[in-house]
C-alpha cells in the first residue's frame, strides 16, 4: 500500500521516508509527526474513533499547540527543576500555572471540568483575570507533566508562572491584537467610504456595474478581516462547542458569520443588501475592548510580578577572604553573604556583623527604614541603605518570606468565593438564553418584516454579552487583594473580602496582639532557700522550648544552665518539668496549684517545685500605640469588641479599662476561647486576632482571623490573614477595603444586569442598530473593569 502524501490528522504534508500510522477503522493511516500519531492514537483508544467521520476540517498540527519551551513536559518531573516552581506539602504540590487562551468564565469552567477527574488532583483553579491555574496533586499519583498535557489536550497552553515568561506572552498577546486590530481599522475606514457613499444614494445615476464593483472591493476587504482579525472569536466559539459548553465567543462568531455570509451571497448574486461595513465594524470594536480588557488585567496582576523584581538575581558570597559572584537562587543555608549599601538582599538571613538600616515597605507596607544589627533578621528583596553587612543565609530563596507572600497572594485570588462561582453559572446560562432570544427574535421578525430579521437579531446576539457579568467580581476581588498586599495586609483564604464586610465583633487575644510582647521581668521575689539568680535560671531553663514571648524575658538573665527533663508546655498555663525528680511549675497560681497574690497591675507568674513556692515573677509588657486606634474605630462604627485571654492577672482588667473594650473573658484555656467563640458564633460574624499557639483553635475556628506577623508559625498557619509589622491599624485599612470591595462588586453586578436588562427588549425590538449593539457590550465590560481598578487606587 503507498504511503498517503497528507496527514490524516492534520492534513499537512507528510515528509518523505516517515512511517508513523495508526490503525483507524481497519486502516493503517500514515501520519505527519510522532504527535499527530499519538493524539490519533490517544482518540481511537478512548473510544471516540467517529470523531474522523464526522470532523468538518482537519485538526491543527499536534506541534503548533506545544509552545517550544514545552517540547519535553517530562523535564517537569525533575525535582531540581521543580524546585523553582513547585510549593512542596505535607500532602499535596502547588503550582501557579500561566494559561494562555482564557477569556471568559467559561474557559475557566471547561478546563477545570475537564481535569477534576484525573486521580491525585485534588484542587484546580482557574483566574480568568489574571490568566493563571492553581494546581494541588499528590506526586505519587499523577505527574505535573501528564496535568499539563491534559490542559493542552483541550486547546490551551499552560506552563508553570514566571515573571518573564508572562511578560514575554504580554508582549505577544498585545503585538497579536494591534495587529488584528490595525488590519480590522483601516479595512473598516475604506469599506465605510464605499458604503456611505452607497447609502447615501450618490452613485444613483451610476451603472449598476460600478456599484456592484464596490461591493466586490468591499467583499475583498472585509474577508481578511473576518479570516484574520477575527480568529480569536471563532478558535474560542469552537473550542467551546466541541467540548459542550456556551461561551460568550459562541454568539459573537454566529454575529459575524451570518452577516458576512449574507453580505458574500448578496455580492455574488447581486441579489440583496450588503454589510461588509458592519463586519469590519464589530470587529474592530471587539478587538479594540478585548485589548483593553488585556491591559486591565495586567495592571491588576503587576503587583506579584512586582514583588518578583524585588529579588536580585545575583549574591555576593563570602568565603574566607574571597568574594564570589553567584546566582542568588544557588545560596545554601548557613552561607554567609555581602551585601553592600544600596543593594538588594539577596536571601532571608540573619546579620552576621554591620549596621544599618533597611528598606522593607515593598512587604511591610511601613514606609520607614528599620534600624537593623546584629542577630537582626532580614528579608529577602528588601534594600540595605547606609551601611554594608555580612548576612548568614537562614532560608533558600524558593521559602523566603517574598516567595510565601507571592504563594499566599496567588492562592488567595485563585479561589473563587460564593458570589463569584453563582456568577459564573449565570453568565453560562445566560448564553444559552441568548441563543434561544435571539432564535425567537428571527422568527418573530421574519412575519413581521423579513428584510429587518436578520439585522435585528444580529444585534440582539451582540447587544447581549455576559462578558460583564462574568468579570464583575474576579475583577474587583483581584485589585482589592493586589491593593492590600501592597500594604502589608497578605490574605490567604478567599472568603476574606466576602465576609469580612459584615463583621460586627472582633475578638483580640492580649499578649503579642493587643500588647507587644516585649515582657521584662520587672521583679523577682525568691523564696525557701532559694537565691534570685537560681530562681532566674530555673524560670529560663523551663522556658527555652517555649515561643511564648514569656520566653524571651527570662532568656536574657540565665547565668547558669540547669537540667531540666520532661518538660511540658500547657498553652494557656504554664509550662511543667521534673527537676531533680521533683514537679517544677511555671506559670499562673492555679496551674501552679497555689494561692494566688494580691491584685497587680503587672503580669504575676509563680514558680514551684513539688507543689511549693519557690519565687514570684512581676513583668511587665506595653500597649501597641495603635491598639488605641483600632479600639477607637470599633466603638465609632458600633463594632463589639472583646479580650480574651488566658492571663488571669489583674493586667487584663487594666487594659480593658484603658483601651475601653466592651468584654472580658480572661484565664480561659485554648479549649474555653473555642467554645466561647462557637457561642457568640451563634448570633453574630466574628472576627478573631490573635498570635500564640494557645490562638491556634479560635483562629482556626472563627469566621475571619488575623495573626501578626511576629506571632508563632501554628498561628499564622491556621489564621485567613496575616499583618505584616505591627500596626493594628492595618484592621482598620482591611475593613473598609472589604466594604468598598464588597460595594464595587454589588455595583458591577447591578449594572451588567440592568445593562442587560434594557437592552434586550431594546435590541428584540429593532431599536438598537447593529453597530450601537457592539459599542454598548464594549463598553459595559469597560464599565466593569474601570469601576474594579478604582480599588487599586484607594489610599492608606
Amino acid at each position: 500500500m503507498t504511503q498517503s502524501t497528507q496527514c490524516f490528522h492534520c492534513n499537512e504534508p507528510n515528509p518523505a521516508h516517515t512511517h508513523f500510522q495508526v490503525n483507524i477503522k481497519g486502516i493503517n493511516q500514515d501520519f505527519c509527526c510522532p504527535g499527530c500519531q499519538a493524539v490519533a492514537q490517544m482518540i481511537m483508544d478512548s473510544g471516540a474513533g467517529s470523531y474522523y467521520e464526522h470532523r468538518s476540517a482537519p485538526a491543527l498540527k499536534v506541534d503548533t499547540l506545544i509552545p517550544e519551551e514545552l517540547q519535553k513536559l517530562e523535564y517537569y518531573d525533575i525535582e531540581k527543576i521543580q524546585e523553582d516552581y513547585i510549593k512542596q506539602g505535607d500532602e499535596f504540590n502547588e503550582i501557579t500555572l500561566t494559561v494562555e487562551g482564557v477569556t471568559c468564565a467559561a474557559c475557566a469552567w471547561l478546563i477545570e471540568k475537564q481535569l477534576r477527574h484525573i486521580p491525585g488532583l485534588h484542587f484546580i483553579n482557574v483566574n480568568t483575570t489574571l490568566q493563571r491555574i492553581a494546581l494541588h496533586w499528590d506526586n505519587k499519583q499523577v505527574k505535573l507533566s501528564a496535568l499539563l498535557k491534559a490542559i493542552q489536550e483541550i486547546g490551551y497552553k499552560a506552563y508553570p508562572f514566571q515573571m518573564d515568561k508572562e511578560e514575554l506572552f504580554y508582549q505577544q498577546q498585545a503585538k497579536a491584537y494591534l495587529r488584528r486590530l490595525g488590519l480590522a481599522g483601516l479595512a473598516t475606514m475604506q469599506i465605510m467610504m464605499f458604503a456611505i457613499a452607497l447609502y447615501g444614494d450618490f452613485f444613483s445615476s451610476m451603472e449598476t456595474q460600478f456599484i456592484q464593483y464596490f461591493r466586490w472591493v468591499s467583499f475583498i476587504l472585509a474577508t481578511p478581516v473576518l479570516l484574520y482579525s477575527a480568529q480569536p472569536f471563532y478558535i474560542n466559539a469552537w473550542r467551546d462547542i466541541k467540548q459542550r459548553t456556551l461561551g460568550m465567543d459562541i454568539p459573537i462568531s454566529i454575529a459575524l458569520l451570518s452577516a458576512y455570509s449574507a453580505s458574500a451571497y448578496a455580492t455574488i448574486f447581486g441579489q440583496g443588501e450588503v454589510y461588509f461595513e458592519s463586519v469590519s465594524m464589530f470587529t474592530f470594536l471587539l478587538l479594540l475592548g478585548r485589548s483593553l480588557e488585556l491591559r486591565a488585567r495586567r495592571k491588576a496582576s503587576e503587583t506579584s510580578n512586582n514583588l518578583l523584581r524585588l529579588l536580585p538575581t545575583m549574591a555576593t558570597l563570602l568565603e574566607g577572604d574571597e568574594q564570589i559572584l553567584m546566582p542568588a537562587k544557588l545560596l545554601k543555608v548557613g552561607q554567609l553573604i555581602l551585601v553592600k549599601a544600596g543593594a538588594s538582599i539577596a536571601a532571608d538571613g540573619c546579620i552576621v556583623s554591620g549596621k544599618s538600616s533597611v528598606e522593607e515597605s515593598m512587604l511591610t507596607g511601613e514606609s520607614e527604614p528599620i534600624s537593623k544589627g546584629p542577630d537582626s533578621p532580614v528579608f529577602a528583596g528588601t534594600v540595605n541603605i547606609s551601611s554594608p553587612l555580612t548576612i548568614r543565609v537562614e532560608k533558600v530563596i524558593q521559602k523566603s518570606l517574598i516567595t510565601d507572600i507571592i504563594h499566599m497572594q496567588n492562592n488567595a485570588q485563585m479561589h473563587k468565593p460564593k458570589i463569584e462561582i453563582l456568577a459564573t453559572k449565570v453568565s453560562r446560562y445566560f448564553v444559552g438564553a441568548l441563543l434561544l432570544i435571539a432564535t425567537i427574535t428571527y422568527i418573530s421578525w421574519h412575519f413581521i418584516d423579513a428584510s429587518q430579521a436578520f439585522w435585528i437579531t444580529l444585534s440582539v446576539l451582540v447587544a447581549t454579552c455576559p462578558c460583564a457579568l462574568s468579570l464583575a467580581t474576579p475583577t474587583a476581588l483581584t485589585c482589592a487583594t493586589a491593593n492590600l498586599n501592597k500594604q502589608g495586609i497578605l490574605i490567604k483564604k478567599h472568603h476574606v473580602l466576602e465576609t469580612l464586610s459584615g463583621i460586627k465583633h472582633i475578638i483580640f487575644d492580649k499578649t503579642g496582639t493587643l500588647t507587644k510582647g516585649n515582657f521584662k521581668v520587672l521583679k523577682c521575689t525568691p523564696y525557701l532557700h532559694y537565691t534570685k539568680q537560681q530562681c532566674l535560671d530555673l524560670a529560663a531553663q523551663i522556658e527555652h522550648l517555649s515561643e511564648h514571648p514569656i520566653a524571651h524575658a527570662f532568656s536574657a538573665l540565665q547565668v547558669d544552665k540547669v537540667l531540666l527533663t520532661q518538660i511540658l508546655n500547657k498553652p494557656g498555663e504554664g509550662v511543667q518539668a521534673l527537676y531533680q525528680d521533683k514537679a517544677l511549675k511555671l506559670g499562673h497560681a492555679l496551674f501552679c496549684n497555689i494561692a494566688p497574690s494580691a491584685p497587680c497591675s503587672n503580669l504575676l507568674i509563680y514558680l514551684t517545685l513539688d507543689a511549693k513556692l519557690i519565687a514570684t515573677f512581676e513583668l511587665g509588657d506595653q500597649v501597641r500605640p495603635s491598639a488605641a486606634d483600632i479600639l477607637q474605630y470599633c466603638n465609632a462604627n458600633n463594632i463589639k469588641t472583646t479580650l480574651l485571654s488566658g492571663d488571669i492577672s489583674m493586667r487584663s482588667d487594666a487594659l480593658v479599662k484603658q483601651l475601653k473594650i466592651d468584654t472580658l473573658c480572661k484565664g480561659v484555656s485554648p479549649q474555653g476561647k473555642l467554645a466561647y467563640l462557637k457561642k457568640i458564633q451563634r448570633h453574630e460574624t466574628v472576627l478573631m486576632v490573635g498570635d500564640g499557639i494557645n490562638d491556634a483553635p479560635v483562629l482556626a475556628g472563627a469566621h475571619v482571623s488575623i495573626a501578626l506577623s511576629s506571632g508563632t508559625d501554628i498561628a499564622k498557619n491556621s489564621a485567613d490573614v496575616i499583618l505584616l509589622g505591627s500596626d493594628l491599624g492595618k484592621i482598620i485599612t482591611l475593613k473598609e477595603n472589604a466594604q468598598k470591595t464588597a460595594r464595587i462588586i454589588k455595583e458591577n453586578l447591578a449594572w451588567a444586569m440592568l445593562y442587560n436588562i434594557i437592552i434586550v427588549p431594546l435590541a428584540v425590538s429593532g431599536h438598537v442598530l447593529p453597530y450601537v449593539a457592539v459599542l454598548g457590550m464594549s463598553f459595559s465590560s469597560l464599565i466593569v473593569l474601570s469601576n474594579s481598578l478604582r480599588l487599586l487606587k484607594e489610599k492608606r
